[in-house]
């Protein structure tokens, strides 16, 4: 297990996780491979604070710290990276924003994840690959096959995201996804790793 904690994005989600600092310390001691921090509630206020402790701990680890939907919390706290969804700002619109910033995109099918390929994303999300408990609408399932067809149809490195435990962690790997995004079971790959 140990040698997969490398491949993991951590994805810290504020509003789920009791201390949301202390989980992303254990993930960085545990060697995750890049660290998320998603908040959709929190105000602005907040956020920035969090995102500053979080970045910090990050910066401290040499991992890099991705902000979720906000362009503008990125660029206060100096993240190295903004991860959007289908209805965040689109690539072009974000990058006025970033600049130079990697961006990442949630994809659900092959036709947005060419899209985001082709509109200039650095990272394309991929999922969700099994059934998910955290997000409240999910999207369908689109299982390891298409997951396959992803990595190889689009040039950008594949994040493999929803339903990723530490049991199916190593065969959606070598389905070719550069890391597996872990939200819920985060907790797992930290004692695993």
């Amino acid at each position: 297990m140990n040698h997969l904690i490398e491949s993991v994005y951590a994805i810290i989600d504020a509003e789920a996780t009791v201390r949301p600092v202390d989980t992303l310390r254990a993930a960085l001691r545990a060697g995750c491979g890049i660290a998320q921090l998603r908040a959709k509630r929190l105000d602005d206020r907040a956020f920035v604070e969090l995102a500053i402790a979080c970045k910090q701990a990050c910066a401290e680890a040499s991992v890099p710290f991705v902000i979720n939907d906000r362009a503008d919390i990125a660029c206060v706290v100096g993240a190295d990276g903004l991860h959007l969804g289908q209805n965040d700002l689109s690539i072009e619109d974000a990058r006025r924003v970033v600049g130079r910033m990697q961006i990442g995109v949630s994809t659900h099918d092959l036709e947005q994840a060419l899209a985001a390929d082709r509109g200039g994303a650095d990272l394309i999300a991929f999922g969700p690959v099994f059934e998910t408990s955290s997000k409240d609408n999910p999207d369908p399932v689109v299982g390891l096959e298409l997951l396959s067809e992803a990595v190889r149809t689009v040039s950008r490195p594949v994040v493999a995201i929803g339903g990723i435990s530490t049991e199916n962690a190593g065969e959606t790997l070598r389905s070719g996804a550069r890391y597996v995004a872990v939200i819920s079971a985060l907790p797992h790959f930290i004692r695993a790793g």
